[in-house]
């Protein structure tokens, strides 16, 4: 069973904390879930985790602020940079010590790259490989919902305003009358061709349990984030990219600008998939994963601190399909 824990804030949020695996492991895996979800999502990937490596790697998972079992917050925290901070401030507190793989999943793989741009030294200190699911550097630039341009916008607009009234409305969480209502719209956004019932359920039941705060609160930092800059400091970090293409809410192009901006990125497009890879393409995400830790542990655990920053000599991308 996962170690409960939790992470208190300078803020006063409290964090919930799972890990699993050793404290002195020689890496830990910090896998950070997405926007109105919660730590639930990786369940796949713990059990494959454990499973590869035993001992070897310690696998943390926490509910961001205002999602699942960690507490709510101001309003004003409800941003991309707040979240960077937290990681920042769970790693201290929960892995103050190794080398570290971060896992991003959606608004979790912008978190990583907010913790890279708002703690840069912090980053390069502890950081020995990246895995990002399903995630964009560039903020709404090419989320267009699988429809035309016009009616993106609009939707886009609704979305919004939408949003802003959600964010007013506190640490209320959602009706589940109404999320089971919307079950339809829930999966048609987020999944791809196949959907298993239990993971729409479990999603329904990560949504029920975010704050209408964070649901409405957080969209607009997401919709305005741009850090491929941010990537291409990070020299040759063993990274790996995943995407469906048919991700309706992050499409491949997101994917491909973060492969081009960090070249050593392992690129897969996962043909009939969308945004919920975790579940709907478990081993490919469970592969890439264990590629990303098979490279950090095979590194001295100086890499990560001495690791050459230049883009000179970098092996260029690689591109995978998984089906």
């Amino acid at each position: 069973m996962p170690e409960q824990l939790e992470v208190r804030l300078p803020d006063g949020v409290r964090l919930h904390v799972e890990a699993t695996g050793p404290v002195d492991a020689e890496v830990t895996a910090i896998l950070l879930h997405g926007w109105t979800l919660d730590g639930r999502s990786w369940h796949r990937q713990l059990a494959a985790l454990r499973s590869r490596f035993g001992d070897r790697v310690r696998v943390v998972t926490y509910d961001a602020r205002g999602h699942g079992r960690s507490s709510c917050m101001a309003l004003r925290t409800a941003t991309l940079a707040q979240l960077g901070d937290d990681l920042a401030a769970v790693l201290d507190g929960i892995a103050p010590a190794g080398r570290i793989v971060l896992v991003g999943h959606s608004m979790g793989g912008m978190t990583v790259m907010e913790y890279a741009q708002r703690h840069p030294e912090h980053f390069a200190a502890r950081t020995a490989g990246l895995v990002f699911v399903s995630t964009t550097a560039e903020g709404h630039t090419h989320t267009v919902y699988g429809l035309s341009p016009r009616i993106a916008r609009l939707i886009r607009l609704a979305e919004t305003t939408g949003a802003g009234v959600l964010a007013r409305c506190g640490s209320w969480r959602p009706p589940r009358a109404l999320l089971r209502a919307l079950r339809p719209s829930i999966r048609w956004m987020l999944f791809g061709d196949r959907c298993d019932p239990a993971d729409i359920r479990l999603v329904t039941s990560a949504v029920a349990h975010a704050s209408l705060r964070s649901i409405g609160g957080f969209r607009a930092s997401i919709g305005a984030q741009h850090r491929l800059d941010t990537l291409a400091t990070l020299g040759r970090l063993p990274a790996a990219a995943l995407v469906g293409d048919r991700d309706r809410l992050t499409p491949p192009p997101c994917a491909e600008s973060i492969a081009a901006a960090l070249p050593t990125t392992e690129l897969t497009v996962c043909p009939g998939a969308g945004h919920m890879l975790m579940m709907e393409r478990p081993d490919e995400v469970n592969a890439a994963l264990a590629a990303v830790l098979d490279q950090a542990l095979a590194r001295p655990a100086a890499f990560p601190a001495e690791r050459d920053r230049s883009a000179a000599g970098t092996p260029g991308q690689r591109v995978g399909t998984a089906g």
